[in-house]
């Protein structure tokens, strides 16, 4: 009997090299392992099956850095994957070959995320990226050469150094290559990587400066016809798009509450009335499955109140907003007042029902802090 899971996240942790930002779930090189964690992979699909819905929507591999991973043994994990609407693989522009362009579209691969980051070669040497600005277009020009019609490029802002002409720049050479989506993250340096304890003072002097880098990227981004459609995700409208709908449909679920199942070391799952985390240990997950054991997972339970706060906060990154109706029991009213008069928070009305929780543009450039304010 099938399940009711219609979103599958799969993660490959290896790379070529770590970051001093990162601080995912990533081990560096170990290419003699790939072929028994893609094992592992596919041994915990088999035992997680039952969960996943006859028909899935979305796909999505992560990292790591997915296209690192020994191109045979890739190959092998997409052709046992379900089939869906949208399967999405992250990859490093370095990775990226004509061979591994075609591969991954011949594999039903119909949606890359391409790690641009930036395209000045000061700040991606600060970044410790291996790619060029040279690399990241030529990796573009592959996916558009094996007939990718739906690429997104991740880039950052708030890098130490960054003036905001060189994020104009940046903006301006994205623009030129024509994504279909573009992700703009705002640069953070988790406490303990290396990147925080080399630049932790000046990031903490440049945050003032923030709001006035992500203003550029909102007010360029939606001059050349993109969506600002989640807090830092754009995709080209529908007209510019041929009518079709761009948003990233596998984050999508994420921001408003669907289930999901994760695969791999680090992977997290929501389902049903918990939320389980898998050993990030390489060696004990690649163990346990070789025995016919699920890995090592932390659970938490997830009562309805939680999940309530939790729709609130990804919900509001949207700019459809969401149902008043789903999320009154989570706001405190007076505070909704107060950020209304602020000009930070509006309820919609709608024709039937209590109307939809939105923030307004400049509400949303603040992004969590207001949202915060909301929770009752």
């Amino acid at each position: 009997m099938s399940g009711s899971v219609r979103h599958l996240y799969v993660h490959l942790p290896f790379c070529a090299h770590r970051c001093g930002y990162c601080d995912f779930v990533t081990v560096v090189g170990r290419e003699q392992q790939h072929r028994r964690y893609v094992d592992g992979l596919l041994a915990e699909l088999e035992l997680e099956r039952g969960l996943l819905a006859e028909r899935i929507d979305t796909v999505f591999l992560g990292g790591g850095t997915p296209t690192f991973t020994a191109t045979a043994e890739l190959e092998r994990l997409l052709g046992a994957l379900p089939t869906a609407g949208e399967v999405t693989v992250e990859a490093n522009p370095e990775t990226v070959t004509p061979e591994l362009a075609r591969m991954l579209r011949e594999a039903g691969v119909n949606r890359v995320s391409l790690g641009a980051q930036s395209f000045q070669p000061d700040l991606l040497r600060l970044l410790e990226r291996r790619a060029s600005p040279e690399a990241v277009r030529s990796a573009f020009y592959h996916l558009r050469d094996a007939n990718f019609d739906n690429i997104s490029l991740d880039l950052l802002h708030g890098i130490p150094g960054q003036s905001t002409a060189s994020l104009e720049h940046d903006i301006a050479e994205a623009l030129a290559l024509g994504p279909e989506h573009v992700s703009y993250y705002e640069l953070e340096a988790k406490p303990g990587t290396r990147f925080a304890h080399a630049h932790g003072a000046e990031l903490e002097r440049q945050a003032e400066a923030m709001e006035g880098y992500f203003d550029v990227v909102v007010e360029r981004l939606i001059e050349a016809g993109y969506r600002w459609y989640e807090t830092a995700n754009f995709c080209l409208t529908p007209d510019r798009s041929g009518g079709r709908d761009l948003r990233a449909r596998h984050n999508l679920a994420y921001w408003v509450g669907r289930e999901y199942l994760g695969l791999g070391i680090g992977a997290v799952s929501t389902v049903g009335d918990e939320r389980r985390r898998n050993t990030p240990r390489l060696r004990a997950y690649i163990e346990a499955l070789a025995r016919g054991e699920a890995p090592e997972r932390e659970v938490e339970p997830l009562d309805e109140a939680t999940r309530a706060r939790e729709r609130v906060m990804l919900g509001l990154r949207l700019d459809e907003g969401l149902p008043f109706a789903t999320a009154e029991s989570s706001v405190d009213a007076s505070a909704l007042g107060r950020l209304e008069r602020l000009g930070l928070a509006t309820l919609r009305p709608d024709a039937d029902g209590p109307g939809t929780l939105v923030l307004t543009p400049r509400g949303r450039r603040l992004g969590g802090a207001v949202t915060v304010e909301l929770l009752a």
